[in-house]
């Protein structure tokens, strides 16, 4: 698992101004991320949890109408429950994964994040706001003229009756947005049930997420106006779909264990990677014996112990489950800090073997591993499980240094400069693209494909940005 942190510019990329938009006032699942512009959002990949999240929306989309859309799913590294969409893309904190106890309360957010994406909530929200800021903008020229006026006439209460006039529309037109939000959520929150029944689920996690919500706040003590929110109470939400969601014949369906089993082995990874040694312990403790237990705890030996105890457990683990992917990608991961290059290219080649969705960041950590092995055959044969990772994972950043470095070995000096570009690009740092392919230009065929991605690399324009 590993968190990328991207700067502005390439979260632009990332979803531009539908994301602009969608940070500044959320379709989020509960609490709107309302800091989220300031900060760069830090991006987790991990071929495991994708696979499962991918597994969950798979037909949440399809009864959505959504399969054509080119839905993307984005795993923030955030310890706080939210899940929001912008653009095409759904963003999924890592704290609602590790919180849902169940795969079907987490299933439930994905339903109602699609319900957004579905009714085309964003775009409609691009237009409320547009007329909240027109309404704004009237009042505050209404309010100008009114204080004109008592200034002309010397009279200071029609000046500050100015003032209030376009305070008064300021906070009319915040209300009035506020109010739009609530009714998206509430449709947003219907459109999941309807995706639920529609695949066979329940409601149940839907609910449990509502009450866990709804005991948070009780214990705050905080005293919330109901109108002061973009979201509904969650006492209201679950008042309002608890009967809707107990007529379906769906309601009383739990989780297949297999399914339940893969979900704790993500909670524990998810813990283990962001809550520091003890957290699987803790979130397992009444199964400490148990499969995701046990995994948590070789991946917190791998963070912070010692690589031999770390081996010892996730080859105990591939004894159990000798066909899952994910325990040969960590014991690939373990044998490489112990540096056992070689042994970890064969775990990785194990891995990607049984990947059941392809992952291309395994075949990026099989080339890694090869590069490290150092002989010209392996690099070579690096080059080819990165270019292969890249062709399943063009926007992967992290993936482009390795094979500029691999292409550097072989003295394929204008292929390297070229990766570099690329890496660059898909890290939103652009003067840095453009300065690598034209280095890159100068060494390879003109006309040639890699030499026209350098050029389109060149030629690219940000959004927004005028040629000089």
């Amino acid at each position: 698992m590993t968190v990328h942190r991207p700067n502005s510019s390439w979260l632009k990329r990332l979803s531009r101004a539908a994301l602009a938009a969608a940070v500044a006032v959320p379709a989020a699942w509960f609490a709107p991320a309302a800091n989220a512009q300031q900060r760069s959002l830090p991006i987790v990949r991990d071929a495991e949890i994708e696979a499962l999240v991918r597994d969950y929306v798979r037909p949440i989309l399809k009864a959505a109408g959504l399969t054509k859309a080119g839905v993307d799913i984005v795993l923030v590294n955030d310890d706080s429950f939210n899940a929001f969409v912008a653009g095409r893309r759904m963003f999924i904190n890592t704290g609602a994964l590790m919180t849902a106890e169940t795969p079907n309360e987490i299933i439930g957010v994905i339903a109602h994040e699609a319900g957004h994406l579905a009714d085309n909530h964003q775009e409609r929200l691009r237009d409320q706001l547009a007329r909240a800021q027109t309404m704004a903008v009237v009042a505050s020229l209404l309010g100008i003229g009114a204080s004109v006026a008592g200034a002309a006439t010397n009279s200071g209460d029609l000046g500050r009756a100015g003032t209030g006039i376009a305070m008064g529309g300021a906070e009319a037109a915040r209300r009035s947005l506020l109010g739009y939000q609530r009714t998206e959520e509430s449709a947003a929150d219907i459109a999941a049930l309807r995706y639920l029944d529609a695949t066979g689920q329940s409601a149940q996690g839907m609910l449990k997420t509502f009450g866990r919500f709804q005991s948070a706040l009780a214990l705050s003590g905080a005293r919330v106006d109901p109108y002061q929110v973009s979201h509904p109470m969650p006492r209201d939400r679950i008042a309002n779909l608890t009967e809707r969601a107990q007529k379906s014949p769906n309601f009383g369906k739990t989780d297949p264990p297999a399914l339940q089993l893969r979900h704790d082995m993500m909670r524990a990874k998810i813990a283990a990677f962001t809550g520091g040694q003890g957290a699987t312990s803790r979130m397992f403790r009444k199964d400490a014996r148990g499969i995701p237990a046990l995994y948590g705890d070789a991946i917190t030996t791998y963070l912070y112990g010692n690589p031999r105890a770390a081996l010892a457990k996730i080859e105990a683990l591939i004894k159990q489950q000798p066909q899952n992917a994910y325990f040969h990608e960590l014991r690939g991961d373990i044998l490489m800090k112990a540096n056992r290059a070689s042994d970890a290219a064969d775990a990785y080649a194990k891995a990607v073997k049984l990947d059941p969705s392809r992952s291309g960041l395994i075949n990026v950590s099989y080339g890694q591993a090869l590069l490290a092995i150092g002989s010209p055959d392996a690099v070579k044969r690096a080059v080819t499980e990165i270019s292969k990772g890249i062709e399943r994972d063009r926007e992967n950043p992290s993936a482009y240094r390795p094979l500029a470095q691999a292409y550097g070995q072989m003295g394929e000096i204008g292929l390297a400069e070229l990766a570099s570009a690329e890496g660059e690009y898909y890290s939103g740092r652009y003067l840095d693209a453009k300065i690598f392919a034209a280095r890159a230009q100068t060494k390879l065929k003109r006309g040639s494909p890699g030499w026209v991605r350098a050029q389109d690399i060149i030629n690219y324009r940000e959004a927004g940005k005028k040629r000089k």
